[in-house]
């Protein structure tokens, strides 16, 4: 079963990047030229659900995940329907001191049989993941840094 990893650092407090992610969803934190269609986003919490389709250009990628594990210390998002044969993601985050944040998400997956499966091996390589969350991390850093000068 593939496994990711990609860690990052924000520069910002603990809470203001946990107030971003549990604030946001998944349309705000990815990165044209995906197109993130949402069906129904309840808010983060234990047990809450997202329902959601990925437009890849014209390949429709529908998801339904539920989150699990939610503190201040981060979540899990689980896919209960999805174009994988599994995938859990977690998100996780840690204070380095009062005004750094590490982020650390963690993925493990595995890919679908037969054709479709084939072309998820496309959709989902360490490659691609690398970059949408390469993307994330600039979207992050830049929305947090948004926030905390609005508040000041």
């Amino acid at each position: 079963m593939p496994i990711f990893n990609f860690k990052f650092t924000v520069d910002a407090a603990l809470a203001d990047v946990v107030d971003f992610h549990y604030q946001s969803n998944v349309k705000s934190l990815t990165p044209p030229p995906i197109i993130v269609q949402l069906h129904k986003y309840e808010p983060l919490g234990e047990g809450s659900l997202a329902d959601f389709t990925m437009w890849l250009g014209p390949l429709p990628l529908r998801w339904k995940v539920v989150h699990s594990e939610v503190s201040q210390e981060g979540f899990t998002d689980t896919q209960l329907e999805g174009p994988l044969q599994r995938w859990q993601h977690q998100h996780r985050f840690t204070a380095l001191d009062k005004s750094t944040t590490e982020v650390s998400e963690h993925i493990e997956y595995a890919y679908k049989p037969g054709l479709f499966g084939l072309f998820s091996r496309l959709l989902f390589s360490a490659p691609a993941l690398t970059f949408l969350f390469t993307a994330r991390k600039m979207i992050t850093r830049r929305k947090v840094r948004q926030r905390v000068s609005s508040y000041a």
